[in-house]
C-alpha cells in the first residue's frame, strides 16, 4: 500500500498525525511524507514536522494521495502552482485522492474535485463548493476514489473508514483497538449544532484574525 502525504508550511499537524498514526499500523503500508525540502517544516502548533521524501522523488503513482489542512498556510499552498502541478499530476495516477479538513480545498484548487461529493472543517464549507464540489456533512465522505474528512480530529475517523472501504475492514478495527481509539469528549461543543452562537462567533473570529 504506497501512500503519499503531503506536508507543507503552517498546517495544521493532527490533520495529517490522525490519518498517519492510524495507516503507519496497516500491514505492508508504505508512507511517504512529502514535501519540496528535507527540511523540518514548521506547523500552526509550533511543532515542526519532518518530511521523509521530496516532490521530485515521491512514489508517482500511490494507492492513496492525501493532503491535511491548515488556515493561512492553506491558502498559500493553494497559490503555489509547484503544488497544484504535483497534485493534479500524482493525483491522475493514484487510485485514491484523499484529504482531511481544509486539504479539501487544496483538492479543490487543483481541480480534483469537480462534481464530487466532499466535506470539511465546516467553516471552509462555501470555499468547497466554489471548486464544485458537492459539500456533504459528516465526519468522512467518501464518493467513488475521493475520500473527505472533517475538520482536524475527524482524520483517525478518516483513516479507518477508507481502510475498510478498501476492503481492509477487519485490519482497521484491529487499529482502532491498538490506538483505543473510543472518543469521550468533555463537552458537547465540538460542531455548530452542538456549541453555542458565542462559541461559534469566538472561533469564527479566531480564523478570521
Amino acid at each position: 500500500m504506497k501512500i503519499i502525504m503531503l506536508a507543507y508550511p503552517n498546517m495544521t499537524p493532527l490533520d495529517l498525525m490522525g490519518p498517519l498514526q492510524a495507516w503507519s499500523m496497516w500491514p505492508g503500508a508504505s508512507i511517504q511524507v512529502v514535501w519540496k525540502k528535507l527540511e523540518p517544516i514548521p506547523t500552526d502548533t509550533g511543532m515542526a514536522i519532518l518530511p521523509t521524501h521530496t516532490l521530485s522523488d515521491a512514489e508517482p503513482d500511490p494507492d492513496i494521495l492525501f493532503v491535511g489542512g491548515g488556515t493561512a498556510g492553506t491558502l498559500q499552498l493553494m497559490e503555489d502552482p509547484e503544488i497544484i502541478k504535483f497534485l493534479r499530476t500524482t493525483g491522475a495516477k493514484a487510485n485514491w485522492i484523499t484529504s482531511v479538513c481544509t486539504g479539501a480545498l487544496v483538492l479543490g484548487a487543483a481541480g480534483l474535485l469537480q462534481g464530487y461529493k466532499a466535506t470539511t472543517h465546516w467553516a471552509a464549507v462555501e470555499m468547497l463548493a466554489a471548486y464544485g464540489a458537492e459539500y456533504t456533512e459528516g465526519r468522512y465522505v467518501i464518493d467513488r476514489n475521493r475520500a473527505t474528512g472533517g475538520g482536524v480530529t475527524a482524520g483517525i475517523d478518516f483513516g479507518l473508514a477508507l481502510m475498510a472501504e478498501m476492503g481492509f475492514e477487519e485490519e482497521a478495527k484491529m487499529v482502532q483497538l491498538g490506538m483505543e481509539y473510543a472518543p469521550q469528549p468533555p463537552f458537547n461543543s465540538g460542531t455548530p449544532a452542538e456549541a453555542s452562537a458565542e462559541t461559534i462567533s469566538a472561533v469564527l473570529a479566531a480564523f478570521a484574525s
